[in-house]
């Protein structure tokens, strides 16, 4: 149980508003892992949304700089700023982890600014950066040494969750794609696809223990494929899978470990 009035209790809250498939991931392991991927999950929730709460870029910098010195201060292993996110976020960070969440950080410096990614290599870098990252963290806080499996997947995850997003990044004015071209898209997803599959060779590498941090990669090959298959999907947001294939997916990735 999460105590109801704790700094967890509200990690969990963003999640569950801001990142409502990591917060069902989450609440599928047990109550220790909890403990580590609510508030890394809810520092993420924050930090990407950081560029889009304001049209300001000045105010968006400024947003993003306050939890690099947030990092900062946890990566030294001194006082850390008393707030509902830090606080239990310096309890499940070593100084690597700081390090990988930092270029997180940097990396969603990119959503500042409303123009495309220059290449495709250049948004793959982000994507490696932001959802590589983050689920190489989350791997290892509990236990997962190697992080090579967690990465891959990580930025698989990513970019299926940033094709999916390319209507609503088009509506707030934002041009999420190099090429949008159906054979520039095809192409990416297939490169995606690589990705996955370099990921599966690794899965076996992962503890048990670790395994709830690759759930929120559970349905990213779905996603991937018809993006693949079907690249006028991307333009028209019908590549996010029915929440029956969701759920048998991410209860699939539970049970047998494979995603």
């Amino acid at each position: 149980m999460i105590e109801e009035g704790s700094d967890l209790f509200a990690c969990a809250q963003i999640v569950e508003r801001g990142d409502p498939e990591r917060f069902r991931t989450a609440m599928a392991g047990p109550v220790g892992a909890r403990a580590v991927l609510f508030p890394l999950y809810a520092f993420n929730v924050e930090v990407a949304r950081a560029p889009w709460v304001t049209a300001e870029p000045m105010i968006a910098e400024m947003r993003l700089q306050w939890w690099r010195d947030a990092l900062d201060e946890i990566r030294r292993g001194g006082p850390v700023r008393r707030h509902e996110v830090v606080t239990p976020l310096a309890e499940a960070l070593d100084a690597e982890a700081c390090t990988t969440l930092d270029a997180l950080i940097e990396a969603r410096r990119a959503d500042i600014e409303r123009a495309p990614f220059d290449t495709a290599d250049a948004l793959w870098s982000y994507l490696a950066a932001t959802g590589g990252g983050l689920m190489q963290v989350a791997a290892r806080a509990l236990g997962d040494g190697d992080g090579r499996c967690a990465r891959y997947l990580g930025t698989a995850t990513g970019l299926a969750a940033w094709l999916m997003a390319v209507p609503e990044l088009e509506a707030r004015a934002k041009l999420p794609l190099p090429d949008g071209r159906p054979e520039a898209v095809q192409t990416l997803a297939l490169r995606g696809l690589e990705t996955l599959a370099e990921a599966r060779k690794l899965r076996g590498s992962v503890p048990r223990a670790a395994r709830v941090a690759l759930l929120p990669g559970a349905h990213a090959g779905m996603v991937l494929n018809r993006a693949m298959t079907v690249p006028e999907r991307v333009k028209q947001g019908a590549l996010r899978p029915s929440e029956a294939a969701q759920r048998f997916a991410r209860l699939r990735a539970a049970v047998t470990g494979r995603f």
